[in-house]
């Protein structure tokens, strides 16, 4: 199974091309995620679809926007409550995590392996084969 994170953005406009890709795939999304921490001094949170994997391919992707939307603790968000709202519709729960900034990565790929990791380890993508 290879699980890969596909970064859309940082949550501002890609923030559309998400919903509107989860939209067209409603049928293969597994699972939404809220990634909240803090960059700067700001809470924010990158928000991500893990589909189901391919099949063939075993292929796992999980799209995110990362890191651009101000925490809906701290300040009210309409991107954040469309990311709410696609939830309702798709009649699926929104996974939160605290987690690590990436800022504290040397490399993106690192801070992705790191969240793939934390995401196995809670069982919410299925373990490496």
């Amino acid at each position: 199974m290879i699980q890969r994170f596909i970064e859309l953005g940082e949550g501002y406009s890609d923030l559309y091309e998400l919903i509107e890709t989860v939209k067209a795939n409603s049928h293969r999304v597994a699972k939404l995620f809220a990634f909240h921490t803090k960059v700067n001094e700001k809470e924010v949170v990158s928000v991500a679809v893990a589909f189901e994997p391919t099949n063939p391919g075993d292929f796992q992707a999980i799209y995110v926007c990362r890191e651009g939307i101000p925490s809906p603790a701290v300040k009210e968000s309409e991107r954040y409550k469309l990311f709410i709202e696609l939830a309702e519709t798709l009649n699926k729960d929104i996974i939160k995590l605290e987690v690590k900034p990436s800022t504290i990565f040397n490399e993106k790929e690192l801070y992705y392996q790191h969240l793939i990791g934390i995401l196995r380890l809670n069982h919410y993508i299925p373990p490496m084969q």
